[in-house]
């Protein structure tokens, strides 16, 4: 394990380790995951990551959720009655996971080299967490585990708007994530070389005033700052100034 995989890997171990011991925050319901947990200024990505695991996920897909976490997005996945297993390099993440979420399988695993057969699931999905493995290892892996006509779905950040550049440099300043994080967020060529393994996909974009949203919402509200963000987006068709995508890769070839 890499220095900075370390870091991130003990990084998360702690902070599940400190909700694990929190019995307030075990008794908080499921309906506070997923999208309803995001601040509305920020929610529309996540709001349509949903649909579209809705729309492509079924009793009878078997799926795997990498960087899964604490379970921020599985349940949505479970509530669709597939058969899902959600992995995580932290023990202590998935622990949580399986407390708050029941019927999930999980799986401690480093995304670049998933403990499952070839041609496994189904479906991939993945939020926010393509910029914690070695790009080339992390999509390689995702095609291997995916059987032939299987389907990637994910929401992640872009890294072309300066302004969100400087935040996550400030970030990683004051050592709130890594520098390979950062040097791995991901890009309109990494989507483009996720495709290379598809056969179709659909592709959406986000924010691009999303840094303008919480002064914003100060004068007119969240909710109506969130609806003016995404008035924009559709307008102007945000793409390397977006800060947030969602990219659904179908028909593994």
């Amino acid at each position: 394990m890499n220095n900075d995989k370390k870091t991130e890997y003990l990084r998360y171990e702690k902070r599940a380790h400190t909700l694990l011991s929190d019995v307030s925050d075990n008794l908080k319901p499921v309906s506070d995951f997923g999208a309803h947990a995001i601040p509305p200024v920020y929610r529309s990505p996540y709001i349509f990551y949903e649909k579209c695991i809705n729309k492509y996920v079924n009793s009878e897909s078997d799926v795997l959720e990498i960087g899964a976490g604490t379970g921020l997005h599985t349940s949505v996945i479970k509530e669709t009655g597939a058969r899902v297993v959600a992995t995580d390099i932290s023990s202590q993440s998935l622990e949580l996971l399986s407390q708050k979420i029941k019927g999930v399988k999980t799986s401690v695993a480093d995304m670049e080299r998933l403990p499952f057969e070839s041609q496994s699931f189904d479906i991939v999905t993945s939020a926010g967490s393509l910029s914690y493995g070695e790009p080339d290892l992390v999509d390689s892996e995702i095609r291997r585990v995916l059987r032939p006509g299987g389907i990637f779905i994910c929401v992640d950040s872009l890294n072309h708007n300066p302004v969100y550049r400087l935040n996550r440099w400030v970030h990683y300043k004051r050592g709130e994530r890594t520098r390979s994080t950062l040097l791995r967020m991901p890009t309109i060529s990494r989507i483009q070389s996720i495709l290379s393994g598809f056969q179709d996909a659909d592709i959406r974009f986000f924010g691009a005033i999303s840094y303008l949203t919480p002064f914003l919402a100060r004068i007119i509200g969240q909710n109506n700052a969130a609806k003016l963000s995404d008035a924009i987006d559709r307008i102007a068709y945000v793409r390397r100034m977006a800060f947030k995508f969602v990219l659904v890769a179908r028909e593994r070839l």
